[in-house]
């Protein structure tokens, strides 16, 4: 069957062309969406800003949707779940057909809710979220517990078979140590253990005695599942503790962004769970060339991409693809019973099946290990797809 590549669709025209001399410009076609501008999850929030509005302007040269027009109108919900549901009341008293996100895992528990009976249809850019089988809520990326899986398995397949995880106590990390204790469970990881698991606060200003506790459990790795500014205070406790072992981080932080901030405090071995996207093609023919059509995008808009662009971008072009096919009128439950039905989908991610019912459409294959290189300041690949060596 033959794939389909909207992204390729960017380098062509997703409709009827521009409209012709003298005509006038229509009015754009507004998308709304709900983004953390602000806060603590402000770096992946501008990142996944920065990719609509490179889709935005390239939907809008080749033509529009049926020569017209489209806007991304966002939101800054601040990083706080209270603000993100005023945001989403709001869009649903508009009776708008869609919402593009939020972007962490506590703003889109919050917003789940709301929407996930009736609509509008949503795209949560977290990975952390399972939202309901057959609902309104979609998450882009590979489920919190596929990542959990691959990064215990990498760590195992390279001899690290006593790990410490320390998580903050918000929505994403608390989710992902749930998950993280799951895959010690399975079969393929007997032997490896979990030799300490610490909290703390996303707001607390140290870690320190959280450390030093890890520390006497003599770790061979440690996982730090946060995101953000609370990354950040992980990261430098670890130094001041002078903890020199593999740190393992949440993808949420593949920002270069984030990782120039805090330069002076990072790791020598630092890995993250992430997906193409991120300086590397994966897979073969449909796949690739969506990954292609992604990179050479921002290289057009004279921006490098990281992982929380990467977040954005299918997402986005999934809703597109849903307009022109279901039409600019369409219904939210009318784009919902298309992307609910939608395979051999290809995006920057992988080849999408959302008939799985799990509301994303891709799985652990469509996931690689980072580590962040700081001669080049850049991360590279470390494994094959799942994460093996």
């Amino acid at each position: 069957m033959k794939l389909r590549v909207l992204a390729l669709i960017l380098a062509s025209a997703l409709a009827i062309g521009e409209p012709a001399s003298g005509q006038s410009t229509p009015a754009p076609y507004e998308i709304d969406g709900i983004l953390p501008l602000t806060g603590p999850q402000t770096f992946s929030g501008r990142a996944e800003l920065q990719t609509l509005q490179i889709i935005e302007a390239f939907v809008n040269k080749a033509g529009g949707i049926g020569g017209r027009p489209i806007h991304f109108v966002i939101s800054d919900d601040q990083s706080s779940p209270q603000t993100t549901v005023q945001l989403t009341n709001e869009l649903i008293g508009k009776q708008v057909p869609m919402i593009m996100g939020t972007s962490s895992t506590a703003n889109c528990l919050a917003q789940m809710p709301l929407v996930a009976k009736d609509g509008p249809v949503t795209y949560c850019l977290s990975p952390g979220v399972r939202p309901p089988e057959g609902s309104y809520v979609f998450s882009a990326s590979v489920f919190a517990a596929d990542l959990a899986s691959v990064f215990v398995r990498y760590f195992r397949l390279r001899g690290w078979n006593r790990i410490a995880i320390i998580s903050s106590t918000d929505a994403s990390g608390q989710t992902f140590e749930r998950y993280f204790d799951q895959a010690l469970e399975q079969p393929e990881n007997k032997g490896v253990v979990a030799v300490d698991h610490e909290h703390f606060a996303p707001l607390d200003l140290s870690v320190a005695a959280q450390l030093a506790r890890i520390k006497t459990a003599n770790p061979q790795a440690i996982i730090a599942w946060t995101t953000g500014t609370p990354f950040g205070t992980v990261l430098r406790g670890i130094k001041d503790a002078g903890i020199d072992i593999p740190i393992g981080g949440g993808n949420g932080n593949m920002t270069y962004a984030q990782m120039t901030q805090y330069t002076s405090i990072l790791p020598k071995q630092l890995y993250f769970p992430g997906q193409a996207g991120v300086n590397t093609l994966l897979g073969t023919g449909a796949w690739r060339a969506a990954q292609v059509a992604y990179f050479n995008a921002f290289k057009a808009a004279g921006a490098r991409p990281d992982l929380a662009n990467s977040q954005a971008w299918d997402a986005a072009l999934l809703y597109i693809d849903a307009l022109k096919h279901a039409g600019l009128s369409a219904s939210a439950a009318q784009i919902h019973a298309y992307i609910e039905g939608l395979h051999d989908w290809a995006g920057v991610y992988g080849v999408y099946d959302f008939r799985d019912g799990s509301q994303r459409g891709i799985g652990q294959n469509s996931t690689i290990m980072y580590t962040w290189d700081a001669d080049k300041a850049d991360f590279a690949v470390t494994s094959k797809p799942g994460g093996y060596l």
